[in-house]
């Protein structure tokens, strides 16, 4: 491409002295020689970053190499390469984002090793309790942005702090009809077809945008499946040339599955898929799961993958809605405003045979965000930003019964299934028949100084968020660039017991707390070509349960510890994004100091260091794309819990041949030592790359793969999850410029892969999710 470039160069310079000569020639003769001279353009396919815009975290129309934050952004026409359907998928792309199953469907992103948040067009969503949650749809998405680190000041306080991701709803176009018909059809029954479809209703006025997608997917697991309904509308007004209005409106209803994988994670069920049958027993002889169970080993036999901890008499299913409207206005040549507001109303219950239950029998959130941004002059901008936020939840739940260890999955289902006692009915109220749930508070029925009853995370909770944000963005020069924010944020909360035992007064509290945050930044450009960055920042952030909503504790209080979660990020990076050039390249070192939210409530302080890198090739007929993660994630001397200590606390020594089991019984909440141990659940290094051949302007080839550095599966690293690597392959043929057949055949080798069922490594001695063998996925897509 230079080589171009330059002979345009001696080209132009040589040119007088080409016309001078021409004209000697004209003198001599009747016929003029010709000289052409062309050049090269760049043919980016839209697959690289480099030329992406980022629009609200730290502004807007912010491109890629101002940003001092580690971002991979990823286009509609990505989404499509990469085949990114769940959010688990931008780890192809995205370095650090390796995640857990998240039980089989994921809610929330996973970044430098801990749970992130998900926005949506600037605004929190709703998402799971710590990641397990509602699936996502991506029918509404249009644009992935991917960014590590604690959200800035503009986004304000939030719960979860190892990066986010920012989905860009579709928008309506005011002056062109298009449409889309994606049709596919997968391994295991996996169907699923999608309709979208925009045009203008007042011509460069006003314009509407409708996407509709249904799912109906089987499942290679046991017991499993997907069946969900998206329903996105967008509509785009333009009052004239100084403001727009986008309103976007999305109904989402699914029924999916809770995949716990396969319990008994031993170091010869990872390497070898070798299972330890026998069913737990209690104390009392009792052969229904439950804490202290001991399981005397009666073989060990060849489990298959697919064989996992679901029940088909599983009730799981999710409804919810949510609206957006983004405003924007130019009001002066020196100012702007924007306005944001977002609305989310969710229900979900989950009634399992294993005793478990989630119930949110109404969770609604509300935000409204105003953004005025004003320009003093070329060098110097600020932006203020007023939000309000308002979050009811009304849920409960139930999980203190739940014991996975003692199941033998070999047996019948009976084996998994956890009917209630009577004492243990006691400790818990009944909010339907046959359904119990744990009370949102603590209650002493019989005076003897200690509570009665099992708590989760039940509650009827209300909170407003009122936060005031200034950030000033300042250009030094034309080099030097730097962005110095601040926000506060007042939290008003209030937590009752929505179903208090028979004749006890319903416990609840409230409180005030205000939380601070702050960052500070700046880019330096050494060249053209090369741009520098440093960052840092402070943040406070809270902890809640279900659906964001706030639990009271064991006293019956709302701890002060749900708003004293401080992270800590410092942030440096060199981006290269060359003008003449088809690559794009960026690398970062980072340590970030954070908090993981327990499942008591507490807070577990954790320090990663490390080092990630991100590569982009894009000129017709190649795409090319490739990343590197390195992190060191430690407990920063504090204490953290487990499930049961160690897998083999599950079983007895009666068989030494098989494993020598410690007869502890399991499961056996324990609590470790505060440390600096390494963060089990977590891969040390990964490297992802991906690539696409345009054989000719029909046929087109991919790839895709991901390798992991072995890594400890649980805290006492006494089982590991070995190195393995994932391949998939691709290709499409274009019958027309409008119709075009894609097939994707994914983990090509076919390798028996692992990773962690549940973020934060709670589960760590106790359940492995199995990755799915060789599949297969036919597309049609129709343009019109």
């Amino acid at each position: 491409m230079k080589h171009s470039y330059l002979a345009l160069f001696i080209a132009a310079s040589l040119t007088p002295n080409f016309y001078a000569h021409a004209a000697q020639s004209a003198a001599n003769t009747d016929s003029i020689e010709r000289i052409e001279v062309a050049g090269q353009t760049i043919k980016s396919q839209g697959l690289s970053v480099k030329d992406a815009t980022i629009n609200g975290p730290f502004g807007d129309n912010l491109a890629l190499q101002d940003i001092a934050r580690s971002v991979t952004p990823i286009s509609s026409e990505l989404i499509e390469q990469l085949n990114i359907t769940t959010l688990q998928d931008v780890l192809a792309v995205s370095p650090n984002t390796y995640s857990a199953s998240g039980f089989g469907a994921p809610s929330l992103p996973t970044i430098r090793g801990q749970l992130g948040e998900l926005f949506q067009d600037g605004t929190r969503r709703q998402a799971g309790n710590n990641g397990f949650g509602v699936p996502l749809s991506f029918n509404s998405v249009e644009q992935i942005d991917v960014v590590k680190g604690a959200p800035p000041v503009l986004f304000g306080s939030s719960q979860r702090n190892g990066g986010f991701v920012n989905l860009h709803s579709k928008t309506a176009s005011t002056d062109e009809s298009k449409g889309k018909v994606k049709l596919s059809a997968g391994r295991w029954d996996q169907y699923s077809a999608q309709v979208d479809y925009t045009a203008p209703i007042i011509k460069d006025k006003v314009g509407l945008r409708v996407s509709y997608e249904h799912l109906d997917e089987g499942s290679y697991y046991d017991y499993s499946g997907t069946k969900s309904d998206s329903l996105f509308a967008s509509l785009r007004i333009l009052p004239d040339d100084k403001s727009s209005w986008d309103i976007n409106f999305e109904l989402y209803q699914v029924e999916f599955t809770d995949n716990a994988g396969i319990n008994r994670p031993t170091q010869a069920l990872i390497d070898d898929g070798l299972y330890i049958t026998g069913q737990g027993v209690q104390a009392n002889g009792s052969t229904v799961p439950a804490a202290g169970s001991i399981v005397s080993p009666t073989g060990q036999v060849k489990i298959d993958r697919s064989t996992v901890l679901t029940d088909p008499d599983n009730q799981n299913e999710a409804t919810t809605y949510l609206i957006h409207s983004i405003y924007k206005r130019e009001l002066s040549a020196n100012a702007s405003l924007k306005n944001i507001t977002y609305f989310q109303h969710l229900q979900r219950e989950e009634i399992a045979q294993n005793s478990f239950v989630e119930i949110i029998d109404g969770a609604d959130t509300a935000q409204n965000r105003t953004e005025l941004t004003y320009r003093w002059n070329s060098d110097q901008q600020t932006i203020f930003a007023f939000d309000v936020r308002y979050n009811k939840v009304l849920g409960y739940s139930q999980f203190t019964t739940e014991a996975d260890l003692p199941i033998d999955l070999t047996g019948p289902l009976s084996n998994r299934r956890i009917p209630l006692t009577d004492a243990q009915k006691a400790r818990l109220v009944e909010l339907s028949p046959g359904v119990f749930v744990s009370p949102g508070g603590q209650y002493d029925l019989d005076n003897d100084g200690s509570g009665d009853f099992n708590l989760s995370d039940t509650t009827d909770s209300r909170s407003w968020q009122t936060g005031l944000a200034i950030q000033q963005d300042s250009d030094w020069g034309d080099k030097l660039h730097t962005s110095v924010g601040y926000r506060v944020d007042f939290y008003d909360v209030e937590a009752n017991d929505p179903i208090a035992p028979q004749g006890q007064v319903a416990a609840s509290d409230s409180i005030n707390e205000t939380l601070h945050s702050g960052q500070v930044s700046f880019n330096y450009k050494l060249n053209s070509d090369y741009t520098t960055y440093g960052a840092a920042s402070y943040n406070e952030a809270t902890s809640n349960s279900m659906a964001g909503g706030t639990s009271l504790g064991g006293d019956n209080t709302i701890s002060a510890q749900n708003f004293a979660t401080e992270n800590t990020l410092v942030e440096f990076g060199l981006k290269y994004t060359p003008t003449d050039s088809d690559w794009y390249a960026d690398g970062a070192v980072f340590s970030q100091r954070r908090s993981l939210r327990n499942r008591d409530g507490s807070n577990t302080g954790i320090r990663t260091t490390g080092f990630e890198s991100q590569v982009f090739y894009d000129a017709y007929p190649y795409w090319l794309s490739a990343g590197y993660s390195y992190i060191d994630a430690r407990y920063d001397n504090s204490a953290s819990s487990q499930d049961s200590a160690q897998v083999i606390d599950a079983f007895d020594n009666s068989r030494p041949d098989i494993i020598a089991g410690t007869g502890v019984g399991a499961p056996s909440f324990t609590a470790f030592a505060p440390s600096n141990r390494q963060v089990q659940g977590i891969p040390e290094q990964s490297f992802s790359f991906n690539g696409n051949y345009s054989i000719n302007s029909k046929w087109q080839m991919g790839f895709s793969g991901l390798y992991t550095k072995s890594y400890p599966l649980d805290f006492l690293a006494t089982v590991k999850i070995r190195d393995q690597y994932t391949l998939n392959v691709n290709t499409s043929y274009a019958f027309t410029p409008s119709t075009k057949l894609r097939l994707d055949v994914n983990n090509v080798t076919n390798q028996k892969n692992w990773r962690p069922v549940f973020e934060g490594g709670y589960f760590g001695a106790t359940l492995a999710f199995p990755e799915l063998p060789i599949n297969a996925k036919l597309t049609l897509t129709h343009n019109f």
